[in-house]
């Protein structure tokens, strides 16, 4: 329900908080509760006026119910700061002032709380640093202030707006150009945001944190050798620091070279012992590269250091096929109740608590942690199943048989990608892992190019007003069409070596199948396909830190099955046989016919190998890792019944894919 014109309006109540009249807003804000109990900003509101009339028990009673909605986190962890420090509770209040500025770091009054709490605790070094952000902000331009709170409150047409509109009075402010090139990152315009921070360092070549902005980006755009340079460069000019140390190492893991990645986290460990953070980074290289035994030894011993450190909890359940003790699981649940956590432990220890309660077959209290981590994840998205739904339609309204027929000699005809297409956690890895060990064929990674391309396409239709994507592919020639593809195939070169072929296994390239026809007309696509049930719960299951916001809710994940198959189908009819969709369950059950099946597709000979895919030694950077690294099994196929009971809605759903499977 809505407010009416005849309810209390919030700038009214907010004038009697302000004049200091808690006993009047309090009555507007219960009439307002009375009609929507779940009203973030009255509930947020009465905490206030609960605290100042020093009701305390009614004060977090109202910041409990706020806290599970979506609203302004930062905020509510601040005035949960405010009814700690009410009640005399110093370290309670110092988490959650905390917790507010690591969810917005310009919550002046958070910085100035945490202080004064650590000087009193006798911290003099940690108080120094809050100091320094209480300085940093006070020096910042107020617009910019407003510009990073936008941003955090999800805002971020409107943060844009404004960050454009200083820089236009300020073009050379540094802060502002990080800023915007941080709001180009949330876009997906990396190409923009390179610029912007390559232009922040001319301006302001000392500036430390501008370029390791920017070496972000450069990873981000795949852009590797460059961004190794540059991290090397950072560090060469402060060797001792350790926050450049760590930076210089992710770098290395990404061009592979993790020996050279895990020297240098032994001597950050050597400058900072017991870093629960480095330890964690550490395990996830000796993950990635087989060494099991030892990533879990590190990630144990991060969790020794730190016991509140969520991450180190949800990397052991992440190998999949870690079993976690009686005693980890009893400390978890003890942490999981402690209002001090950080919101993204609070995330990571629900994942992990979910995994760790399904293998003891406790799937309802499993389902309702895994539930409320994604809940959490969904109050930070600005996912919107709506739009998707138009995205996907939109390609199935402009590609046309007859367009891509007239257009099939065009681009560039390099036959060397493999493209394996779908939903997360649909067997993509698995598959990648068959093909990866046949000698000709080289495994990669999930590679963005498609998907930058096709953002890029997207914004240059919008700045030229012209046509929107897809529709203004058919204002290319074949010579620019040549070029996106032979660009595509120059910016993958990084990751290859010397097999004539390799995969680029981005599940959501299935959104741009039409593209990948016109750029490169004869590159593979696979799509992996699992039962619709099994797929979305699973991927509900797996923490998706960016890239698949659809996850976090079942609804959402079931609406985005259904468009999928709906593409799909649509594929097959205007591009028929260029896509081989390969059925996750055919693959368990049947592995040597679908294996042989894949190759006749890829035009590739019968190798052993792929059938011991298992014993193939590469790094494996998603989520199955470990579980590519065994022999084929049968357990998961029907591991989502085990939850039936709690997805209703998702089964209701999925009604339209579910009728139909394994048809097409």
């Amino acid at each position: 329900m809505t407010a009416t014109s005849a309810d209390p309006q919030p700038a009214d109540i907010q004038k009697k908080i302000a004049s200091g009249d808690f006993t009047a807003a309090l009555q507007d804000i219960n009439a307002l509760l009375a009609t929507n109990p779940d009203d973030a900003e009255a509930l947020y509101m009465a905490a206030v006026c609960y605290r100042y009339t020093a009701q305390y028990d009614q004060a977090q009673a109202c910041l409990s119910r706020l806290m599970p909605l979506p609203h302004d986190r930062g905020r509510g962890y601040q005035e949960q700061g405010h009814l700690h420090m009410a009640q005399k509770r110093p370290e309670q209040a110092l988490a959650a002032f905390a917790n507010a500025t690591q969810l917005n770091p310009v919550l002046l009054a958070s910085w100035r709380n945490q202080q004064q709490i650590l000087m009193a605790m006798n911290r003099p070094a940690a108080a120094q640093q809050a100091l320094a952000q209480v300085q940093r902000l006070q020096a910042l331009p107020k617009a910019l202030v407003a510009v990073t709170d936008l941003m955090s409150q999800g805002k971020l047409l409107k943060a844009d707006t404004l960050c454009r509109r200083f820089l236009q009075a300020n073009p050379t402010h540094v802060e502002g150009m990080r800023l915007l090139a941080e709001l180009a990152v949330q876009f997906g315009a990396l190409e923009d945001a390179e610029y912007l921070l390559e232009s922040a360092a001319d301006f302001a070549p000392d500036n430390t944190q501008v370029k390791v902005d920017l070496v972000g980006v450069l990873r981000k755009r795949h852009k590797f050798t460059q961004a190794l340079e540059a991290a090397a460069t950072l560090y060469r000019r402060q060797p001792e620091n350790p926050q450049l140390m760590s930076l210089y190492a992710i770098e290395k893991m990404q061009m592979g070279d993790y020996e050279g990645a895990l020297d240098l986290f032994d001597l950050v460990l050597e400058r900072l012992p017991g870093d629960a953070i480095t330890l964690t980074s550490r395990g996830h290289a000796m993950k990635t590269c087989g060494q099991q035994r030892e990533a879990i030894a590190s990630y144990r011993a991060a969790i020794a250091s730190n016991h509140w450190y969520g991450e180190a909890y949800y990397a052991l359940s992440n190998l999949k096929t870690y079993r976690f003790t009686e005693d980890e699981v009893a400390a978890m649940l003890a942490l999981e109740q402690r209002e001090e956590l950080a919101p993204a432990s609070q995330v990571h220890l629900a994942f992990a608590l979910g995994k760790a309660l399904e293998d003891q077959h406790d799937y309802a209290r499993s389902f309702a942690f895994y539930a409320r981590g994604n809940r959490l994840q969904r109050q930070q998205s600005n996912y919107d199943p709506d739009k998707m739904s138009e995205e996907l339609k939109a390609q199935r309204s402009y590609f046309t048989r007859a367009l891509l027929d007239s257009r099939a000699h065009a681009g560039c005809l390099a036959p060397d990608p493999i493209f394996i297409v779908g939903l997360p956690r649909a067997g993509s890895t698995l598959l990648e892992q068959i093909l990866s060990s046949h000698s000709k064929v080289e495994g990669t990674m999930e590679l963005p190019n498609i998907l930058s391309t096709a953002q890029k396409l997207r914004r240059q239709g919008m700045n030229n007003s012209g046509r929107p994507y897809p529709e203004l592919l058919q204002d290319l020639n074949d010579e620019e069409l040549l070029s996106l593809g032979q660009q595509y195939i120059d910016e993958t070169s990084i990751h290859r070596q010397v097999a004539p072929f390799f995969i680029d296994k981005m599940p959501n390239n299935f959104r741009h199948i039409g593209l990948i026809k016109l750029i490169l007309p004869n590159a593979r696509i696979i799509d992996a396909r699992r039962h619709p049930m099994a797929c979305c719960f699973s991927g509900f299951k797996q923490l998706f830190a960016e890239g698949q916001e659809f996850s976090y809710d079942l609804v959402d994940f079931g609406r985005y099955y259904n468009d999928y198959v709906e593409l799909m189908s649509h594929w097959d009819e205007v591009a028929p046989d260029a896509v081989l969709r390969v059925h996750y369950e055919n693959v368990v059950t049947d592995l040597e016919g679908q294996v042989r099946r894949i190759l006749e597709y890829c035009g590739l000979p019968f190798e052993q190998a792929c059938l011991d895919f298992h014993n193939t030694e590469r790094a494996v950077r998603t989520a199955s890792s470990e579980q590519v690294r065994q022999p084929i099994y049968q357990s998961g196929i029907e591991q989502w019944m085990n939850f039936r009971p709690f997805l209703g809605k998702l089964e209701e759903t999925l009604k339209p894919s579910l009728d139909q499977y394994p048809a097409g």
